[in-house]
């Protein structure tokens, strides 16, 4: 069988998202407790956040928003890595800037710095297994915002994170 590498690319490209999405789920979580959210958008779906990161660049006048909206335009699929940003019921921390959990979800906002942890350790999984597979990547806020945004997620993740993914020539 003779196969020319364009007619696999995009299923190429979401299978590499469904490891990055593994790796992500499988990268450690504090006490245990994983409140991950994570998605694999493309096609009209992945057209759409691009599409809320244009518009949100232009109405702030952002251009990292505008810019990175032509990156995930482009790319063959995007993973999305959220967390809640909840207290995970620690007796002592106060990383978050409050004395402990109970404190945290008494005040009026703020995010638990193990929940932020959680969820950087699992987008540096994620993008680690991406270049393991050697798929093109970019950790962006923008595409996270996006996405929280955009109600891609559930109501209760506040912080995500979008990883575009590309297989092209350079």
């Amino acid at each position: 069988m003779l196969q020319n590498e364009t007619a696999f690319r995009e299923e190429a490209v979401l299978e590499a998202a469904r490891r990055i999405a593994t790796a992500a789920r499988t990268a450690p979580k504090g006490r245990g407790v994983d409140l991950l959210e994570i998605l694999v958008v493309d096609g009209p779906e992945k057209e759409a956040l691009a599409a809320r990161m244009e518009e949100t660049g232009t109405r702030h006048d952002l251009p990292g928003f505008r810019r990175d909206s032509k990156n995930v335009a482009a790319a063959g699929a995007a993973v999305l890595i959220g967390t809640t940003t909840g207290p995970r019921g620690l007796k002592y921390c106060g990383l978050c800037g409050y004395p402990d959990c109970a404190a945290l979800a008494a005040g009026p906002g703020g995010a638990c710095a193990v929940a932020v942890s959680d969820l950087g350790i699992a987008v540096g999984s994620a993008v680690a297994t991406a270049a393991d597979l050697r798929v093109d990547n970019r950790i962006m806020y923008t595409a996270g915002m996006a996405a929280v945004e955009g109600g891609l997620f559930s109501a209760e993740v506040k912080i995500a994170y979008g990883i575009p993914l590309s297989i092209s020539g350079k």
